[in-house]
């Protein structure tokens, strides 16, 4: 029995064009999708016999497992664990598009995720509620479909409907990254090169912490932001923020003037109150007091092990390990701040 044919276009897109792929999903059917690669037949990754029924029509091995599309990077949060920065960092800069990654499950194991960029394909895993698992359109061993009759002609006596929406973008499959180690593998080169993962992957971004993000931490962004320049460095990013739940505000005025008196100038600087999606992106997290850092806990107990207390990271020797607010100070204790601020980013600089 041939399948039901729904033809779409992808750049004006309805979604009630769709709701009947989405009922066949929900049902444990199976469906031809176009994706920006090429197509691919989805099944209910919750439904054991829609991905039985899957692994039968695709001729696959049941030891390789199918990877999931996702349309929500909070998806990639319930199904896998130790999201690490890296991880945040890739996902950020390529999804939506052509790119599966490969994390750790919760359930054990790995798991494959991507959230494609075509309309289609992401408008039919949001709506469908449910990971959706798959895989190319075509018998295990046979070239991808990188247009609808391709992906009709291997599969389309075997599915219960197809979705045509032209030739696919990128006409080349997803690259595959396993993320699950120290170092990214590039499992197979797509449509993205290696090049571009690896080198969003050795980025880094530190973030610094103090109460209002009006003195302390807005002098160590811009003394970490100098030094990184002046060494030619762009690996880096440096933010910074506050506890406080005040945002908006500008650097105080002693702040202005000792990072003045120093060629920097934070005039544009506006305070922001620490999240979690900083913390849980930041690879490196530097607090001024123990405050800060029960914070910090308090909104991403998954920091634990990035979290430190600057004059601690920096192996400042004193008995205080704690940088105070000069806010209400003079402008004396302001420079002396900053000055215990800069040997701190100095000693870290050399190490991140």
């Amino acid at each position: 029995m041939s399948a039901k044919i729904i033809t779409v276009n992808p750049e004006k897109l309805e979604e009630k064009n769709i709701h009947a792929a989405v009922e066949i999903i929900k049902s444990g059917g199976l469906v031809i999708v176009p994706t920006e690669t090429v197509y691919g037949v989805c099944a209910n990754a919750n439904d054991a016999k829609a991905i039985e029924r899957l692994y039968a029509v695709k001729q696959r091995p049941r030891n390789k497992p199918f990877s999931l599309l996702i349309d929500a990077e909070e998806q990639a949060e319930a199904l896998a664990e130790g999201l690490s920065p890296k991880v945040y960092r890739i996902m950020d800069k390529f999804w939506p598009g052509p790119l599966t990654i490969i994390l750790k499950a919760k359930k054990g194991g790995t798991l494959g995720l991507r959230m494609p960029a075509d309309p289609v394909a992401l408008a039919l895993a949001r709506l469908s509620g449910v990971p959706l698992a798959c895989p190319s359109a075509n018998i295990s061993g046979q070239e991808p479909p990188v247009d609808f009759n391709q992906a009709l002609a291997q599969l389309g006596n075997a599915v219960d409907l197809a979705i045509d929406a032209g030739p696919t973008q990128h006409k080349l499959e997803s690259t595959i990254a396993d993320l699950t180690g120290d170092e990214v593998v590039i499992a197979r080169e797509g449509a993205i090169k290696k090049s571009e993962i690896e080198f969003a992957a050795k980025r880094k971004q530190v973030l610094f912490v103090c109460t209002g993000n009006s003195c302390r931490s807005v002098m160590a962004e811009g003394l970490l932001q100098k030094k990184l320049k002046d060494s030619n460095r762009d690996d880096v990013d440096v933010i910074s923020a506050g506890i406080l739940l005040i945002g908006g505000l500008s650097a105080s005025e002693g702040t202005k003037e000792v990072m003045k008196n120093a060629g920097i100038d934070v005039s544009r600087h506006r305070s922001q109150q620490i999240n979690k999606e900083m913390l849980l992106r930041s690879d490196l997290i530097l607090v001024m007091e123990k405050v800060h850092e029960k914070e910090v806990l308090r909104a991403a107990p998954e920091a634990k092990n990035r979290v430190f207390l600057l004059k601690e990271f920096a192996k400042i020797r004193d008995d205080d390990l704690e940088v105070h607010d000069p806010l209400g100070h003079s402008l004396d204790y302001y420079e002396d701040i900053f000055y215990i601020i800069k040997e701190a980013v100095e000693r870290i600089s050399g190490v991140i």
